[in-house]
Order: structure tokens, then sequence, then C-alpha cells
């Protein structure tokens, strides 16, 4: 009997981190019937976005090891994660800097992917804003993101002197060619294989801390005023938190807690009562500092979590889920990287 065809989705992941890994994600998280077929030659702009979600999310089981125990545990007992959306913090600059400010970007990459803003979301108890992108083909079935962006304008002096040096060291990891395979993905909606391929190895590196280790002097000073800042100082632009879709979040929070797990005490419930959220606190990781003199010294920082979230349809809407997010519950899910 000879084997079937593989997906095209499932070559892009073979080719860009190995079969034993692709083999893992596939295992490990949903993926909608009409993102797994054999596109031959070409790669459709849906099913790029979801390979290079499903690589962003594995790495995170690699920093979160309490995420890697919830995705074993439901891989064990014969299910896939359904990933809802993944989380970015990014910096607002009026200073030019070779990383493009804030939510730019990442636009530039998600745009030609297929992802639209459809939603912004003032964040005004930690001086930010949030927008969500959506995809536009497969709104329910490919994870979005949440990008968030803090204003350095409503500090103090000496904060914003502290994050433009932190940031100030910034480069940009997208290389010419990347721009180029952007704009025309964004054009023709897909790539020939090849260079689809290529583009997925050039955008992952993205997504990334981009600049260098902070001064320590520097990361105390952006810690007194804004843990957000004071995350980004450390982790950058990797996922601040990916997100599991669950129904029933009341009973999975009853059995993480249960289990040990390092989780949040209530649930933040939407202003329309749809969307409901928790998660754990941030793993502790270790990071370098450039303290007094030039040396390095490590610290115990927060790093990135595992979120959980239930959302009901929209009335009236053919059983549509209601897709977007809440200001208040984002806010109290933040403060997940506010302790270690």
């Amino acid at each position: 009997m000879t084997n079937p065809t593989p997906s095209t989705l499932e070559k892009l992941l073979r080719d860009c981190v190995g079969p034993v890994r692709a083999g893992n994600l596939l295992a490990q998280v949903f993926v909608a019937p009409s993102l797994l077929e054999d596109h031959h030659a070409r790669v459709p702009r849906a099913v790029l976005a979801q390979a290079m979600n499903m690589i962003l999310f594995a790495d995170l089981l690699e920093r979160v090891p309490a995420a890697a125990q919830r995705v074993g545990d439901v891989v064990s007992e014969g299910g896939r994660v359904h990933f809802d959306h993944g989380a970015l913090r990014t910096v607002a600059c009026s200073t030019p800097l070779a990383l493009p400010s804030g939510h730019h970007a990442f636009a530039r990459i998600l745009e030609p992917l297929g992802f639209e803003v459809t939603g912004t979301y003032p964040l005004p108890r930690i001086h930010m804003v949030g927008r969500a992108f959506t995809h536009k083909d497969h709104p329910e079935d490919i994870a979005q993101f949440f990008v968030s962006e803090i204003s350095l304008t409503d500090f103090s002096f000496e904060f914003r002197a502290a994050a433009e040096r932190v940031i100030g060291t910034s480069r940009d990891p997208l290389p010419k060619e990347a721009h180029l395979s952007l704009a025309r993905l964004r054009h023709e909606r897909e790539l020939p294989y090849d260079q689809a391929r290529t583009l997925l190895s050039q955008i992952v590196p993205c997504f990334e801390r981009q600049h260098a280790a902070p001064n320590l002097a520097d990361y105390e000073t952006l810690l007194r005023e804004s843990a957000e800042m004071a995350w980004i100082a450390t982790e950058g632009n990797a996922f601040n938190h990916v997100t599991e879709r669950v129904r029933h979040i009341g009973a999975v929070a009853d059995a993480q807690k249960a289990l040990g797990r390092p989780m949040k005490a209530a649930v933040e419930i939407s202003g329309s009562g749809r969307v409901r959220q928790t998660a754990y606190f941030a793993a502790s990781v270790k990071r370098d500092f450039v303290a007094q003199e030039g040396a390095l010294v490590k610290r115990a920082v927060p790093g990135s979590f595992y979120e959980f979230i239930e959302r009901d349809p929209l009335p009236d809407s053919q059983g549509r889920l209601d897709l977007s997010f809440d200001s208040g519950n984002a806010q109290g899910i933040f403060k997940m990287t506010a302790v270690a």
C-alpha cells in the first residue's frame, strides 16, 4: 500500500523544522481539512500563514514548560489543541530605528499572508493599544494575532530615555529578498513552493528579540513604571502568549488547578459575556543583562505564558464565533507577566 501524498502544509513544516518536529506539530494542533490539501507547486497564503503559526506555537512550548505539559495532556487523550491566537508586544517610537515602529513591524508580514486588522482595543491602564489581525480566508481556523503596542509618550523622561536605549540597538531581521516575496504574495495570494519555503524561514526569526541584552539599570527603570515594557526589554517580539480555544473554560481551569499548574485565580469575562479567558502565570526565565563596566549578569524574569479562551457564537450569526477581544480581559491577562 502506498503512502498518501503529504499536504503542502506538511511538506512546508518538514522542510522548515524537520520531519520529527513537523509530525509532532500535526499531532498537537488542530488544522482545518481545507488547509491539508496538496497544492503541488504552489502555496496559498493561508497555508503559509498556518505553517508560520504552528512553528511559532512550537517555539512557545519550548519556553513554557506548563504549556508543553498541557498540550501533552490533550494529545495523550486523543485530541488536538485549537490554537486561537498568539500575542505580541511592540513599542511605538518616534525615533527612527532599523526596525519599523510598533505594530508596523508585523503588519508588513501579516497583511501579505492574508491577515487584516479587525479591531483596535485601547488598553489605558497599561498605556498600550491592541490590534487584532484576523485571517481573511479562514477567520475561525487560522489563529489570530493580538499585537499590542506601548506608547513611550505616556511615561517619564527617565523611562523614555531607558526604553530608547534598549530598543535603539534593534536590527531588522527581514532581508530584502523577503520584502520582494511578500510583495508578490500580497498581489498573487500564493507563491511557488520554493519561494514560499524560503520566505517562511525568513519571517519566523522576526518573532524574536531584535535588540541587544538590556542594561540592568535601564531594565530596573522600565520595571518601576511598566512591567510590559520591562518584559519587552528581555523578550522582545517573541510570542508573549499563545491561546488554546476550549469549551467549558471553568471546568478546564478547575482541572488545571487540580493538576497543580500555575493557574490564574479567576476567569476574565468580556463586557458582552461571550468571551471568557484565563491563563497560567508566566514561566520564569533567566536572561542576560549588562551590568557595571559591561559585565554580563543573569537574572530571573517573567517569560511567556499559556492562555485559555472560550468563545460563544455571535447573536443571529448562524453559529459564527465571536472572534473579538475585550480591553478589560486583555489588561487582566497581561498581569500574568507581572510576576514569575
